[in-house]
């Protein structure tokens, strides 16, 4: 059912969450002086620069440029609505949502995405009261889960659940319960038959394993055949749907991320049955691809929490090559993998419950082989004293050793591969360095026929783009100052100094924001970029309602992109330019600013208003010249005398701060 949440709960919510511990949930944190950094889990990076700020409530990425506060985080991370980031938040700080009931017309306008999401929900909730309450459940799906050795904990943590066998048991129950038939056929859990459209459960007949998103929620399904018939295939899976990529989910990522990064490692296997033994047997940092080939999606997933990543295989050759075909892309993100072969052809759900988790510790400590020399050996064995076999080996493993980005690394391997292939370093140092070459060819081959994607800075730098570019550039740096000041100073009160008629200085005590929206407004002034104005309309229509907006009150903003921005600004670390020196601009930082706070929110406005005075002179030149042209002497005389008046008003703002403008 779609709810509105109440404005004192959101308050409440949002009061109670703590950036760094939501944050925390999904990303390794580290302590930092006040704030705390870790790897930006919106980009590939290596070296952290994702800032979260507990004092502000807010985070912060200086390298993909994403910030906001808990709330925007769990949109963008997650994929979720406002409503459902509120909801999640709730759910961890225990705090009770009365739900307002939407009218019909407002339900119609809820998204497509979180009709999906109720909709696998209710299946999950359905599963799992199917397999304990049930009699088909109990006999079949939950005595089966009991036959396989999972505890009843381990039955309800991972919310397996029972789909009974008979045709549309699930199907006609969603239905009564007011799910829409086009939602259960995209999430796959209903299969309608083209010829007659007769509506049938997927997974009828099959005990399931739920498959979550990092923060819990479901995504889909996998359902396994409990009768020996040769004609069914022994899983099913829910197909891709709006919410499910099997490609960028990892199943157990809920419940192993903690454990993840408490150990700083990550424990890969293969099946679903595989992962809950291991956490049973108190292995709890492991994690499976679901049957799927590794893919860059789920490495970056587990890049978040480690750089280390071990892989647990059961001896069969043909899996082991079959999956190495992957693992480069995890070398070429710079994480370290390791091989563990179990013992006697036993899979990981066979030696968890055989074995007592110091044992099993021990075990994947002591028999951890680093990919490289695991592949060395692998592909050794298969070669033998073949010449063209051991040619290819070479060439294979040097190919893995050419992805890694750190030299010291590529230089450790191709000594290890040197000693255990018995080949001279230096032919393998000189193979290499034809793989990197081929590689350079190629991308500039594909450059030169226009296939290269390139990356154009949206904004030249300035002295970089053509003059109107530059000019534009310049303008966008005032109007962020204006507005950096006003969303972390806007409330505090700065002293203005001005001369009455009298001549007499007079000290002026305002609010930043007050100052700031007087002096632009007095003179008809507003920013060019619209989404700057947007956020300095906030400003002044808070100002004139008696009061200054707040941090947390701007990053509640309906547009994300004005969420974003003030993110952005809040966070904000300038550094001195020299370009912008010689124009004149003073860039600071947030502690310049709080010493010098009424010279930085005066030289602002004063730089902000030379630079619109500059432009407008710049319009009556070409007027003048037009009027010229056009042999309006009348024309001519009042633009003279505007041009006049402006270069006067121009002259004495210059003289304010000590410039002087061309």
């Amino acid at each position: 059912m779609s709810y509105r949440i109440p404005e004192e709960t959101k308050r409440a919510i949002l009061d109670a969450a703590r950036i760094d511990e939501v944050v925390g949930d999904f990303v390794l944190l580290k302590k930092r002086g006040a704030n705390y950094v870790g790897l930006c889990p919106f980009h590939q990076e290596k070296t952290p620069s994702f800032i979260v700020t507990p004092a502000k409530g807010i985070f912060k990425c200086f390298g993909c440029g994403k910030g906001g506060d808990s709330v925007s985080f769990l949109m963008e991370h997650e994929h979720l609505s406002y409503v459902d980031a509120l909801r999640y938040l709730a759910a961890k700080y225990n705090i009770e949502i009365r739900a307002q009931e939407l009218s019909p017309e407002q339900e119609r306008k809820e998204s497509e995405r979180e009709s999906l999401y109720d909709v696998t929900r209710f299946a999950a909730e359905y599963f799992v009261k199917n397999l304990w309450e049930s009699e088909e459940g109990r006999a079949v799906g939950l005595s089966y889960f009991r036959e396989r050795k999972f505890t009843d904990a381990m039955i309800r943590q991972f919310q397996l659940g029972y789909c009974a066998s008979s045709w549309d048991g699930f199907t006609q129950a969603a239905l009564k319960a007011g799910y829409d038939k086009k939602y259960l056929l995209q999430c796959g859990l209903t299969i309608e038959k083209e010829d007659s459209g007769k509506l049938f459960d997927r997974f009828r007949g099959r005990v399931i394993f739920p498959i979550h998103s990092l923060s819990g929620r479901v995504l889909g399904f996998g359902g396994r055949i409990l009768v020996n018939d040769k004609t069914k295939a022994k899983y099913v899976n829910s197909p891709e749907s709006e919410i499910y990529h099997k490609s960028q989910v990892l199943y157990a990522i809920p419940f192993a991320k903690r454990e993840i990064a408490a150990r700083d490692m990550a424990y890969m296997v293969e099946g679903y049955a595989d992962v809950i033994s291991m956490h049973q047997a108190g292995i709890a940092n492991v994690v499976s691809s679901s049957g799927t080939s590794l893919t860059e999606e789920q490495i970056r997933l587990i890049s978040h929490f480690t750089r280390n990543l071990t892989l647990l295989y059961d001896g069969d050759p043909a899996g082991i090559k079959a999956s190495l075909r992957g693992i480069d892309m995890i070398l070429a993100k710079d994480m370290d993998v390791r091989v563990v072969l179990l013992p006697d052809g036993q899979d990981p759900d066979d030696f968890a419950k055989a074995h007592s988790t110091e044992e099993i510790r021990g075990y994947l400590s002591d028999n951890a082989v680093d990919f490289i020399r695991f592949k060395a050996r692998l592909l050794l064995q298969d070669a033998g004293d073949d010449p063209i076999k051991r040619a290819a080996l070479i060439d294979n493993i040097l190919e893995s050793i050419s992805v890694i980005p750190d030299e010291i690394k590529r230089a450790v391997y191709v000594q290890e591969c040197s000693r255990l292939l018995d080949i001279p370093e230096a032919d393998l140092v000189n193979k290499l360095n034809r793989i990197f070459r081929s590689r350079f060819q190629k991308q500039v081959a594909r450059e030169r026929a226009g296939q290269a994607i390139r990356e154009v800075p949206s904004e030249p730098a300035p002295g970089q783009g053509s003059p109107e570019e530059d000019a534009r550039a310049y303008e966008k740096v005032l109007e962020r100052e204006l507005l950096r000041l006003l969303v972390n100073h806007g409330a505090c009160n700065t002293t203005q100094a001005y001369v009455d008629e009298g001549g007499c200085r007079m000290d002026q005590v305002s609010s930043v924001c007050a100052y700031i929206v007087m002096e632009l407004e007095q003179d008809g002034f507003s920013m060019e970029e619209p989404l700057h104005q947007g956020l300095f309309s906030i400003f002044a229509n808070a100002f004139h309602s008696g009061k200054v907006p707040s941090l947390e009150e701007l990053l509640q903003a309906d547009d994300p992109r004005l969420r974003a921005l003030v993110a952005d600004l809040a966070a904000s670390r300038f550094e001195i330019s020299k370009v912008w020196e010689e124009k004149g601009i003073l860039v600071r930082t947030e502690q310049n600013d709080r010493g010098k706070l009424d010279s930085a929110v005066f030289q602002a406005v004063l730089n902000f208003k030379l630079k619109k005075l500059s432009d407008m002179r710049g319009s009556l030149d070409k007027e003048l010249e037009q009027a010229g042209k056009d042999g309006d002497d009348l024309k001519v005389m009042e633009l003279i005398t505007r041009k006049k008046n402006l270069d006067r008003l121009k002259t004495a703002l210059s003289a304010m701060v000590r410039r002087v403008v061309a």
